[in-house]
């Protein structure tokens, strides 16, 4: 059925409001963080340059992004021969593994900084002060996310098929788990990763009452002396993160392409 004039003319709309609404935030934060400051005319980029001049900033987004990439190779090497191994052997237990997954959603991220505060205590003693060691309280976090994407993933396949028949190929479990049923299982993994980068970037509850310094509490006092530079780098984040969503989902069509030449 051809499009009528109308819907053509009601989507352009639609179209053009929600570009606004995410857009315009952007370019105000954008146009913020490059104004001169005090009565000098004209834009710069002191700014944007601050995050790498300056020591503290610097380092809280070096910690951020190894806290991203430490949650997320965590957050796979447990989760997925977990539930690999739960369709398999225990299907009984998918059920208290869902709700043990998704219980953290229920819970108040202040509650569970409480409720952790002295274990962490224990774990900044025996592994040191670093920020890196939020990695065990971010996989909880980003637990509840990352299995829904997980899951939807190995509910596409016939895990128990594959499995099988590479079982009976002489394959061991770790074979079976890393060079069978992950790569059918790319794409949700890649979306769960997404999401616990997301997370990771912008958790500021858990790093500022464990005093840690990350960079959304990094962004919280520098805001307080130099916005612009706190909004050059709350933008920077952001674009960070939305690169990483195109890149990501260019390496899923490529990849679901490449499955279709296969097949």
């Amino acid at each position: 059925m051809t499009p009528t004039r109308t819907f053509k003319v009601v989507r352009a709309v639609l179209l053009l409001a929600f570009a606004a609404y995410f857009f315009v935030p952007l370019i105000a934060m954008l146009d913020f963080s490059t104004q001169a400051r005090g009565s000098t005319e004209g834009r710069t980029w002191d700014n944007w340059q601050f995050m790498v001049t300056d020591e503290d900033l610097r380092s809280s987004i070096i910690a951020s992004l190894l806290l991203a990439l430490f949650t997320v190779v965590l957050m796979v090497a447990l989760l997925v021969p977990t539930m690999v191994w739960v369709r398999l052997r225990v299907p009984r237990a998918r059920g208290l593994v869902e709700f043990l997954c998704l219980l953290p959603l229920t819970i108040p991220a202040l509650v569970i900084v409480v409720g952790i505060s002295n274990v962490y205590s224990w774990v900044t003693y025996l592994l040191g002060d670093s920020p890196l060691v939020l990695t065990f309280a971010y996989v909880v976090l980003v637990l509840p996310y990352s299995y829904r994407a997980i899951d939807a993933a190995l509910s596409a396949i016939d895990v128990a098929t594959l499995a099988e028949a590479a079982r009976s190929l002489g394959a061991g479990w770790f074979t079976v788990i890393a060079r069978i049923v992950l790569p059918n299982i790319t794409g949700g993994v890649l979306g769960a990763a997404f999401i616990s980068v997301a997370l990771v970037m912008g958790e500021y509850v858990f790093a500022s009452l464990l005093h840690f310094d990350t960079l959304p509490v990094a962004m919280a006092g520098i805001y307080r002396s130099n916005p612009a530079a706190a909004m050059a780098a709350a933008l920077a984040s952001m674009l960070f993160v939305a690169l990483l969503l195109v890149g990501l989902t260019f390496l899923s069509r490529d990849r679901h392409r490449h499955d279709q030449g296969a097949s």
